[in-house]
């Protein structure tokens, strides 16, 4: 990959919730990039929330934790807040080739490996057929 394929990131929502999503506000901020956090209703007091440089509550009053799963919410709400990136943390959507696949369609940087990779390696068997095609043991 050369310098001029790389896109610099001016703004990225964490698309996950406690101590993880404080560790990437973290870096992020670090790195002077901008930060986008989501909460539920019910994460409204979470430390995740106030780390970030901006804050959106997702999802209804009486749901927990389905709306960090809410794929088109989430990059709808990323879309009209101008975020360059998503990094997904840890579990929720860090494995869902669906949610990489719509960030790659919308123009938005998904911070992890590319759909196709996550499609192959997520199938045991394919996992497996790429592996001997590459000669890895």
């Amino acid at each position: 990959m050369s310098d001029s394929s790389l896109k610099r990131i001016h703004k990225l929502l964490v698309a996950n919730r406690g101590e993880i999503a404080v560790r990437i506000l973290r870096a992020a901020s670090e790195l002077r990039i901008r930060t986008v956090a989501i909460f539920t209703y019910e994460d409204r007091y979470s430390l995740h929330r106030y780390k970030a440089d901006e804050a959106y509550q997702i999802g209804k009053d009486d749901d927990p934790l389905k709306p960090y799963l809410d794929v088109e919410a989430i990059i709808h709400l990323a879309k009209s807040q101008g975020v360059d990136a998503i990094h997904p943390g840890y579990g929720f959507l860090s494995e869902n080739v669906t949610f990489a696949r719509r960030c790659k369609e919308e123009g938005i940087i998904f911070v992890g490996p590319d759909p196709e990779v996550m499609a192959q390696l997520g199938d045991k068997v394919a996992a497996k057929t790429l592996a001997r095609r590459v000669n890895v043991p």
